[in-house]
This record gives C-alpha cells, structure tokens and sequence, in this order.
C-alpha cells in the first residue's frame, strides 16, 4: 500500500496566503481567479479547484454549498476550525445576492436550538432567504 504524500506546490502556497490575507471572508473559485489574473499570477482553473478540495479535506478551508444555483464558497478557517465562528448565510430570492453573516446572536440561536430543542446546526447549510435591502427599497 503507497501512502500519498501531500506535495507544497507553488500554487497551494500562493493561495493559502491569499486566504491567510482574508480571514473570514467567502470566495468563489471566480473571485480567487478573478484576484490572481489581475496580480498577473499564474494558477488555472483546475488547480484552484484542486488545490481548494485538498484544503478543505484537510481541515484548512471550509466549502459552503448554499444551493444547486450558487457556486460554492471557501473560507480559510486556519489550524482550528473549532474556534472558527459559525456563518448564516443570506440568500437575496430576488436578485440572488449572498450576504454572509458571523454575529453573536446566531451564536445565540445555535445554542438555544441545541439546548432547547435538541438541534444542532449544520454550518455548511445554514442559508436562511428572503429580500435583500436594495431589492426591498425597490
């Protein structure tokens, strides 16, 4: 039996420091190439996929998948994904904007689902809809 060895390629570190750059902030894998194209980094498609689903395997990164119509999202969570806040999500039924929400209270709410009802929350799923501000004043 081989074991595989996890190989530090040039790409993986370029990201891990962008994502090191951003703590607790949700990208797309458009966003990522978005930012390294206009930094004139070389990192295709592929290996920002690639190297995202070893991230999240190891614990380092987390993917949210909010439905079948979203892209996914990747927020670097570092060594402790367990200190790591838990995050609602906000989907726009209107104009599809996602908001991204890491507040005491849903703190709160998890806890009292738990406590009090015997839930425990998905963090991957947590995506609640309705209208965003600018689609509501509209």
């Amino acid at each position: 039996m081989t074991v595989r060895t996890k190989y530090r390629t040039k790409q993986r570190k370029i990201l891990m420091e962008y994502f090191e750059a951003n703590p607790q902030t949700h990208m797309t894998v458009k966003e990522i190439c978005d930012y390294f194209r206009s930094h004139d980094i070389s990192c295709g498609q592929a290996t920002v996929y690639r190297q995202l689903e070893s991230l999240v395997n190891d614990g380092i990164i987390r993917k949210y998948v909010i439905d079948e119509n979203s892209p996914a999202c990747y927020e670097y969570l570092g060594e402790k994904e367990e200190d790591h806040d838990l995050t609602f999500h906000c989907k726009c039924e209107k104009c599809g904007k996602l908001i991204h929400i890491q507040c005491h209270r849903l703190q709160d709410l998890q806890q009292h689902l738990k406590k009090g009802h015997g839930f425990t929350v998905n963090p991957l799923r947590t995506v609640l809809y309705g209208l965003c501000e600018q689609c509501r004043k509209q």
